[in-house]
């Protein structure tokens, strides 16, 4: 059995979490306005972040130049939760 893996800076995540959901596309603050989000899922978003065991790939990864709108990436241990957001807002687009 290993040992669980250390959790890490919540702030560090916290702004992991806004850039991830930036550089890929979709809008934190118009998933809450918009009823998609709660303030706890999005606080489940950063706590999932923390315990990431790709942490250090994905600062490399969102360090990395690459197009305005990149897809997520397949380690990012919130991609299915980020990418249903997306989706649900494209659902109510005006």
């Amino acid at each position: 059995m290993s040992n669980p893996q250390p959790l890490g800076d919540e702030t560090t995540h916290y702004w992991r979490v806004q850039r991830m959901a930036k550089v890929t596309g979709v809008d934190l603050v118009r998933a809450v306005n918009e009823g998609l989000l709660s303030q706890a899922d999005w606080a489940g978003l950063v706590s999932c972040c923390r315990g990431c065991s790709w942490a250090e790939g994905c600062g490399h990864w969102l360090d990395s130049p690459g197009a305005d709108t990149r897809a997520l990436p397949s380690p990012c241990v919130n991609r299915k939760r980020l990418a249903a957001l997306m989706a649900a807002m494209q659902d109510t687009a005006p």
